[in-house]
This record gives structure tokens, C-alpha cells and sequence, in this order.
């Protein structure tokens, strides 16, 4: 199946991130083999309902997550889609077929008090020398204190850093900016970090060898300190995503506020990290009242 020409289409006209357009990528040459091994074509016109239904039947049988089905899924609508649009289809294989139905989980956080002893173990910025450790100090930081994607952290440089406004400039999903305040802290590792940094860096984050971190690297070294400062299953860079947003919402922020400050396209995102809030206030309930066990 031709596919290369939509999925240049997403990275350019759609502009979403490689790590999105790498996942259609992935998905739509599944169901190209799929349809090689079992139906014995490779033509995009070829493929029928019957066959798209008969894939995802397969997927449900071999364990597949209703969120993985659902991504593929979605992949492939939108591939068809395209060619509709383009004249390259007449009829779409993948219409009126029902979506798998994922029930809603909250997302994974670490406690308040599990991040303020993990960042009371770190030196004080002022006199700390060694820029690697300050680096993995600001690197969970911005993480957790800014609420920043994993991508949007590796595509930091320092001009889009203001020490004088306190404020970052995040490009997030779809390359849409927005500008983040920070506080006292924050600003005292981004100003030692840039007085410790090799000269010619032009990224906030770089491996030891000088080149942009990767997103391999963040994972790691979010999962090597988590691991020690919590007992939390997840230890990734988006649950301290996660955390920052639960917090922040746990102290009555503003969900609109909130909002902005993650980069959500619409509020709906957002109300997910309300749900966490009224787990915490139904144990609180069950622990505290009379009749809060029946």
C-alpha cells in the first residue's frame, strides 16, 4: 500500500510530531501485511469492510488494549480518508465500523511529598559545580514544576528562555507556542545552568557528548530518580506531567488556567486531572467520616 504520501502529508501540512506520524506509520504497515498474508493483496483500493473487520477481530483475539485497537484504528480512517478526499478512493472500507470502548483510567502521579524530598536531595544550585547533576536537577524540574511534554523539553533552547520575564517559550503539539511563567527556583537552575554550559550550546539539554538529548536519555533519567524517591509503579516523564497538573488542581487552580499552561486544544483534556482530585476527596471520605465505609 502507497501510504508514504500521507504520512508526508501529516508531518507537513498537519504538522504532527515524528513520534505520532512513526506510530501511524507502524500501524498502517501492519494492516499491509495483514492484508498481504490473509487476502493475498496489497492494493489500498482493494480493501474491503469485511477485511478492515476481520483485522481488528484478529487484534481482539490476540490480547490487543482497546487503546492500541483504537489508535489503529484511527490510523487507518484517516489514511482512507485522505484518499477519498483526493479522488483516489470512491468508496471507504473503514466507515460505520464501531470503536472499541476504552474505560477511562487516571492518570499516574507521584506524591507531593515524594517530589519535595526528591528535589531537597539535590545540591543547591548556587554552589553546585558539577553541570551534569545540575542538569538532571533543572531536567526534572521543568518536567514537573512547568509541566512540560518530553518533546517539548528536548526542543528547549536557550533563546526560548527569558531569565528577566520568567517565562519559556514551549513549542507543544502541532508546533503551537505558548509562554510559560516560572518561579524564583525555577530561575535559579536555569541561570546557573547557562553559566556552566559549554559555549557553544544552543539546546538547554545536552548529552555528554554536547548533541540534543534524545528521548531515550529523559526517560531513563526520569525513571533512575523516581525510582529511588518513590514507590509509584509509573516512573516516566509524563507522570510528572501529570503530577504538576493533579497538584495544581488538588490546590484549586483553575481549570482554564491549567488548561493553558499544559497546552490542552480543548478543556475536555483537562477535567481528566478533576477526576484525580475527587478520588483523593472519596478516600479522604471513606477514612475520616462516620458512615463513609458503607
Amino acid at each position: 500500500m502507497q501510504t508514504e504520501e500521507f504520512l508526508s502529508h501529516l508531518t507537513h501540512q498537519r504538522r504532527l510530531s515524528a513520534h505520532t506520524v512513526d506510530a501511524y506509520r507502524s500501524d498502517l504497515r501492519q494492516f499491509a501485511a495483514y492484508c498481504a498474508a490473509v487476502y493475498e493483496t496489497t492494493r489500498a483500493g482493494d480493501v474491503s469492510r469485511e477485511m478492515v473487520k476481520s483485522w481488528l477481530a484478529m487484534l481482539v483475539e490476540e490480547g490487543r488494549a482497546a487503546t492500541s485497537i483504537r489508535r489503529k484504528l484511527s490510523a487507518l480512517k484517516a489514511f482512507y480518508h485522505y484518499r477519498q478526499r483526493r479522488g483516489q478512493q470512491q468508496d471507504n472500507p473503514t466507515v460505520r465500523i464501531p470503536t472499541p470502548r476504552v474505560g477511562r483510567r487516571l492518570p499516574a502521579t507521584v506524591p507531593a511529598e515524594d517530589l519535595r524530598a526528591l528535589f531537597a536531595d539535590f545540591p543547591d544550585p548556587e554552589t553546585n559545580d558539577n553541570y551534569q547533576l545540575l542538569q538532571d536537577h533543572l531536567l526534572l524540574a521543568l518536567l514537573y514544576q512547568a509541566g512540560l511534554r518530553r518533546a517539548e523539553l528536548i526542543g528547549l533552547d536557550w533563546n526560548d528562555v527569558d531569565l528577566d520575564k520568567r517565562q519559556l517559550r514551549v513549542r507543544g503539539k502541532g508546533d503551537k507556542e505558548r509562554l510559560l511563567p516560572f518561579g524564583s527556583r525555577l530561575a535559579e537552575l536555569l541561570e546557573r545552568a547557562l553559566h556552566l554550559r559549554p559555549a557553544p550550546a544552543v539546546s538547554v539539554f545536552i548529552t555528554p557528548s554536547g548533541k540534543r538529548l534524545y528521548p531515550k536519555y529523559v526517560y531513563n533519567t526520569v525513571r533512575k530518580y523516581l525510582t529511588v524517591a518513590t514507590r509509584e509503579e509509573k516512573k516516566s516523564p509524563h507522570v510528572l506531567r501529570h503530577s504538576f497538573a493533579t497538584h495544581l488542581t488538588e490546590s484549586g487552580a483553575d481549570l482554564n488556567a491549567v488548561k493553558e499552561l499544559l497546552g490542552h486544544a480543548s478543556l475536555a483534556a483537562t477535567q481528566l486531572y478533576t477526576h484525580n482530585n475527587l478520588e483523593r476527596l472519596r478516600e479522604v471520605y471513606r477514612k475520616s467520616h462516620p458512615g463513609g465505609g458503607e
